[in-house]
């Protein structure tokens, strides 16, 4: 149970199909470095300070920017379902956040303010000076630290099932960092990956099979004990960074999307309820938001959801 709570308390992002993990040949699949995994797309880096962050783009240079951010766990390929619709009309970048995918690991901050500058510094130095901002999970809540601490940057928001929203007690927080060791990380099994990842959707699709198996050989990677570390340091960072009590401070124009059957908002076991109530949280408290609901979609709504989501966003980024 310890291994699932972890999972639905922090909304970590990927999927499972169901089924056997053995049957599928999970157990045999071949170690790969993270510079190996295949993004679909040219993988491009910028070079933040001494950091290297990995990004794939789609759309024209000229159009406004959409910054897309991933979740705990993830890397770009999360937006692998959206980035050619809302290419239409904007130049869209999908990154890699420093410890995770082919971007730079290692002994970083990690706080949700150091991804929100390297952002910045990265965007600035594409000279995009005002960008939109969209983010799932984690990615949420960045984007919104983002919109609160470099407001003359973010031209706006959409927001993914984002952490931020919730509220969680001190006891909770407390138990929580001290439970997500990089060890704890490192030691999901391969049948465990399986099945917390398979909590981030209603109906698993088969088009993100890749998302277990990039997950299953990512463990034979050189830096994977990096990516552990960087998984395990963002969980306090969550914690030590929170937005539930400024979201009344977010001034920009602000789409929330959520999935009607999210298995990880709110959490089932500590605080259970209903997805919707959470985010009417946000909607209410951000002065200029719209809030969408995304029927028979779990907590990777915008993968899941994406024939519905697609076009509300492009329509929200185009007003």
């Amino acid at each position: 149970m310890r291994n699932i709570l972890m999972i639905l308390m922090l909304g970590a992002v990927a999927m499972a199909t169901s089924g056997c993990g053995a049957s599928r040949g999970w157990y045999h699949l071949p170690a790969t470095e993270f510079d190996e995994i295949d993004y679909g797309r040219t993988v491009k880096t910028a070079t933040i300070r001494n950091l290297e962050v990995a990004y794939v783009e789609a759309g024209a240079g000229n159009a406004e920017t959409l910054v897309l951010i991933h979740g705990l766990g993830s890397n770009a390929k999360a937006w692998m379902r959206n980035m050619d619709a809302w290419a239409q009309t904007h130049h869209v970048i999908a990154l890699d956040l420093p410890g995770y995918g082919r971007s730079t690991k290692g002994e970083l901050p990690y706080s949700l303010s150091f991804y929100a500058q390297v952002i910045v510094e990265m965007l600035d130095g594409m000279g995009v000076e005002k960008a939109a901002w969209a983010g799932h999970s984690m990615g949420g809540q960045i984007a919104m630290i983002a919109a609160l601490e470099f407001p003359e940057h973010v031209e706006r928001l959409v927001l993914f099932a984002p952490a931020g929203f919730e509220r969680f007690e001190e006891g909770e927080g407390q138990w929580l960092r001290g439970a997500v060791t990089p060890e704890f990380v490192a030691d999901t099994t391969v049948r465990a990956i399986a099945v917390n990842l398979h909590a981030n959707f209603y109906d698993t699709p088969e088009e993100a099979e890749f998302m277990i198996t990039d997950r299953i050989q990512m463990r034979g990677a050189s830096d994977f004990p990096e990516y552990c570390y960087a998984v395990s340091r963002n969980v306090g960072a969550m914690l030590d960074e929170p937005t539930q009590d400024r979201l009344g401070e977010i001034t920009q124009p602000t789409m929330i999307v959520f999935g009607e059957n999210d298995g990880l908002i709110p959490n089932p076991y500590l605080h259970g309820g209903y997805t919707r109530d959470v985010a009417r949280i946000g909607d209410e408290e951000i002065p200029n938001s719209d809030l969408l609901m995304v029927e028979k979609a779990g907590h990777f709504v915008q993968f899941e959801g994406y024939e519905t989501v697609n076009p509300a966003v492009a329509e929200f980024l185009r007003r």
